[in-house]
Order: C-alpha cells, then sequence, then structure tokens
C-alpha cells in the first residue's frame, strides 16, 4: 500500500477539531515562551505545559508515547531533538527547542519552537530566523496539487542559502486521531520516500530542523535526545497545517 493510500483525509468538520486542539497548543506555547529565561530549569518548562494541558481538559501528546518520560521534548543548543526535561538551568546565550503535543477530544495537534534564552549570539539569531523562514516556506507549499517534495525543497534550498544543514534523518509526518500518520514529511529532496501529491484534507506536522554545522546527528546514552555530531547549534520549528481548498491552513498559530 502507497503512503498516499494510507494517509487519511480529514472532513472539513474534523479540521475543526484539529483547530481547536491547536488553539490549545498554542496557548501553552505562549505561556511557556513567558518564562523561558536564564535560570529556569528544563523540568519547570515541562510542569507547567502538563499543568496547562491538564486545566484546558486535554492530554499530552508525547507522556508515554514509547516510553518517553515527559510533556514536552525540550532540546538545548546542540540538541536537536527529543530531550528529556530535567534540572538543567537555562543559561544566558542559550537556545531551546520546546516540542510540545496535546489530544483534544481525541484529535492530535503538535508543534515546536526554538526560544533564545536572552542575549544569544549571531549565529544563533540567524539560525532561529532562517529555521522559522524555512517553515514558512514549507507551509506555503502546503497546497492541493503541490507534492510532499515541494516542501522539502523549499526547506533545503533556503536552508543551504543561509550557509546551514538539513538533518535527514528524522522528518515531519502527518496527524490526525494519531501522532504519526503517513506520509512522512521530510524537509530535503528525497528520493527514497514516497511523493504524494497533496489533496485538501490531508494535515501534517511541518517541522524543519536546522544545523548551524553539519548534518550528522547522534543519539545520547539516554537513547532518546538526538544531537548534532559535530556539537554545533540545531533548531527546530512546527505547525500542524491542514492542506484546504483555500490554501494553507495553521492550526497551532500564535
Amino acid at each position: 500500500m502507497s503512503s498516499k493510500q494510507r494517509a487519511r483525509l480529514k472532513s472539513p468538520a474534523e479540521i475543526e477539531k484539529m483547530a481547536a486542539s491547536g488553539a490549545v497548543l498554542a496557548e501553552v506555547f505562549r505561556e511557556l515562551g513567558m518564562i523561558v529565561g536564564p535560570g529556569v530549569t528544563t523540568a519547570e518548562i515541562d510542569a507547567l505545559a502538563e499543568r496547562l494541558i491538564a486545566e484546558a481538559g486535554c492530554i499530552p501528546s508525547f507522556k508515554g508515547y514509547n516510553g518517553f518520560p515527559a510533556t514536552c521534548c525540550i532540546s538545548v543548543n546542540e540538541e536537536v531533538v527529543h530531550g528529556i526535561p530535567g534540572p538543567r538551568a537555562l543559561r544566558d546565550g542559550d537556545i531551546v527547542g520546546v516540542d510540545c503535543g496535546l489530544i483534544r477530544d481525541g484529535w492530535h495537534s503538535d508543534s515546536a519552537e526554538t526560544f533564545a534564552v536572552g542575549r544569544v549570539s549571531e549565529e544563533a539569531e540567524r539560525l532561529l530566523r532562517t529555521t522559522r523562514e524555512c517553515l514558512e516556506l514549507a507551509i506555503a507549499q502546503t497546497r492541493p496539487g503541490k507534492r510532499i517534495s515541494d516542501l522539502g525543497a523549499a526547506v533545503e534550498d533556503h536552508a543551504h542559502a543561509g550557509g546551514f544543514s538539513v538533518v535527514e534523518t528524522l522528518v515531519g509526518h502527518g496527524i490526525g486521531r494519531r501522532l504519526h500518520e503517513e506520509p512522512q514529511v521530510p524537509n530535503f529532496r528525497s528520493r527514497a520516500l514516497p511523493d504524494p501529491v497533496l489533496e485538501a484534507g490531508l494535515v501534517l506536522a511541518i517541522e524543519p530542523m536546522i544545523n548551524a554545522g553539519a548534518k550528522q546527528v547522534v543519539t545520547a546514552a539516554d537513547g532518546w535526545t538526538i544531537a548534532t555530531a559535530d556539537r554545533r547549534l540545531s533548531a527546530h520549528f512546527e505547525h500542524t497545517v491542514a492542506v484546504t481548498a483555500d490554501g494553507p491552513r495553521v492550526l497551532t498559530l500564535r
């Protein structure tokens, strides 16, 4: 069965339910952005996210998923994704990626943002700006008739133009009743993955992961945290986006 055949299209009513899930997640990120700063631990950020999700009557998507122990993946500096929150206190000049998802009425939403902690280096600022722009360019391609490869090409070209590299061992994904659905959404031109045509009703989690140095990554001893092999900075931004006849609809917009 092809990737396209496995991708489940959502009805307009189902997209509205996913938008309601995404609206809660957007508010969680607004609140998290207000506490990120020097001295705050990654565990404190995670605890706030878990409390806000519970108060909204929702369920964290990540906690317990394949055994992941926290509500958010929180990744600092050279860590790309899947960092486990803990006692590490953020320092002025760090960048911290927060990836979080939740379930509302059975529908997932998923988003990520890399925050600057205090005053960061020029390279860090440029990396954050470029990665955010990569996401925006990919979203602009999320229209009926486009292919998944159009999203990846937009990300790859912009990242390389900025002198950065694209992580190729991790990709975005479809999303809906399940956190990870088909199709896979690479942030580069892939010859190995299926390249379906986008149709109205498809909902994607688009999530460029861009490295300041080389694209190679390694897995830490905790079995979860993915970091750059050369220990240089990495940034990650993500939105849940619905393909509609009128163009892309960002369900986690904030």
